[in-house]
């Protein structure tokens, strides 16, 4: 790597420390740590929102379902456009009403305490391993082009993201992914894609280059569009690190009007990385590993300056979604779990350092899952597999139908949890009959056990003597 390429990175990740410094000077309370006060404008909601869509999977993922399988390779991202654009239009209006922190917070008002802390423990084994996607996504692309060990590129990269999202909390991660946003939007549309098209001769070269069913949207196969809504749009609208910057917005109008940008993004985002994969597979047609195609390709076709350019555009966009899971772990860890059971009466200052604390301990927890695993794919197909098996009926239902009872939503959380684990453990991490039973399960559960407590309801209620 050219020593410009490598100071325009080093730059970036110094820029990055320095607002996370910056950052905590804004924090005094345990609110303003998790939710930046809720009084964002459009303008940075919007860019916080995109910047915590566009991760890892939305990059590196889909440029290498873009090699391997050509137009088709939208779905993944397209499918969380339309989840947010969803969740803002629907859902967001009646989330901002009620003040709350965390989904599982939610759950606990509509349900009880027990559902609360159970499905925030199944909200943080998905908020964990969405940290852990784009610490491998970072690790992949500093190995790639700086042909650093794989874990020593992780370690930097998630070790970057992990100290500025301590120190400040949502302050920090807001103030970077504007930053973030900006990076990541000239990087990829005003440099990586015009280059791409450019070195296979055009749009037109592309087209008559590529194979016919790469210009073909069910490429990919139905089942694995399926999965994708399954996994990604349903998972959007209960996902605790889309919601706690849902949280964010000073009002629904920012909220509504920001999740349109951010899912049209999203879907401007899915068509220029699945076209910087297809020009990936014509020009590195024999790569080893097509999760390499991205940051293979910049390496080959970017000429000093720029490439270091790209390179901090694709670590922006990891790192401000990795920042935002990551927050939102120890948000849940502490705001339904910690606070509720063994922390009633602390104040906001001894809060705010466990705060900080619990978000060290998870960033270093997911650095050694990263390590382990180094599937990107593998390890976000498992966490939003999980999360919308289990918790998506729950919520849904508990908003759509007043009838559901307490202990009916609690057991569809627990049914929903065992059966799309034990799904995934029988059928493999990238099984779709998984989601669906666990979801089913949940289904079952809940519309079963609320018709049950109304009967016995009504048939423990005294009958009066006419006499």
């Amino acid at each position: 790597m050219h020593w410009l390429d490598m100071a325009i990175l080093m730059l970036y990740f110094l820029i990055m420390v320095v607002i996370g410094i910056i950052g905590s000077r804004k924090v005094g309370s345990k609110e303003e740590y998790a939710l930046a006060g809720r009084n964002l404008g459009l303008v940075i909601y919007c860019s916080c929102l995109v910047a915590v869509i566009i991760g890892g999977a939305a990059t590196i993922g889909t440029a290498k379902l873009g090699y391997q399988f050509g137009i088709s390779g939208v779905w993944l991202v397209v499918m969380l456009g339309i989840g947010i654009m969803l969740l803002g239009l629907i859902f967001g209006n009646y989330f901002s009403k009620l003040r709350i922190t965390t989904i599982s917070e939610f759950l606990g008002q509509r349900y009880n305490e027990q559902t609360r802390f159970f499905s925030a423990i199944v909200s943080i084994i998905y908020t964990l391993m969405v940290t852990v996607t784009q610490i491998i996504g970072m690790g992949a692309i500093i190995h790639a082009i700086l042909g650093w060990d794989m874990t020593l590129s992780m370690l930097v990269g998630g070790g970057v993201a992990l100290f500025y999202t301590m120190l400040g909390g949502m302050w920090s991660v807001t103030m970077t992914d504007v930053v973030q946003f900006i990076v990541m939007t000239v990087g990829i549309f005003a440099v990586m894609l015009p280059l791409s098209l450019s070195h296979v001769g055009g749009m037109q070269a592309l087209m008559n280059h590529v194979p016919a069913t790469h210009w073909q949207l069910s490429a990919i196969g139905f089942k694995q569009i399926f999965q994708y809504f399954l996994l990604y749009c349903l998972g959007m609208v209960v996902s605790q690190d889309i919601l706690q910057r849902v949280f964010t917005a000073k009002n629904a109008r920012v909220s509504k009007q920001g999740a349109i940008f951010a899912g049209v993004y999203s879907i401007a985002w899915a068509i220029a990385l699945s076209l910087i994969g297809m020009c990936a597979a014509l020009l590195l047609p024999r790569l080893d590993n097509p999760q390499n195609a991205f940051a293979s390709l910049a390496d080959m076709i970017l000429p000093p300056g720029l490439l270091g350019l790209v390179l901090a555009a694709v670590c922006a966009a990891l790192m401000s979604n990795a920042s935002g899971s990551l927050l939102a772990s120890s948000t849940l860890l502490i705001q339904d779990i910690l606070k509720p059971t063994w922390m009633k009466d602390w104040e906001e200052r001894k809060l705010l350092l466990l705060s900080k604390g619990v978000t060290l301990l998870i960033g270093l927890i997911a650095m050694v899952f990263a390590i382990r695993i180094q599937d990107v794919l593998v390890a976000l197909d498992i966490a939003y597999a999980i999360l919308s098996g289990a918790i998506f009926i729950p919520i849904v239902l508990g908003i759509l139908w007043k009838g559901v009872t307490a202990k009916a939503g609690f057991y569809a959380v627990i049914a929903g949890t065992i059966v799309v684990i034990g799904g995934l453990i029988i059928e493999g991490p990238t099984s779709t009959n998984a989601i669906m039973y666990g979801m089913g399960a949940g289904l079952l559960v809940i519309v079963g056990g609320s018709w049950l407590g109304k009967v016995k309801s009504s048939s423990e209620v005294p009958v009066q003597n006419r006499d």
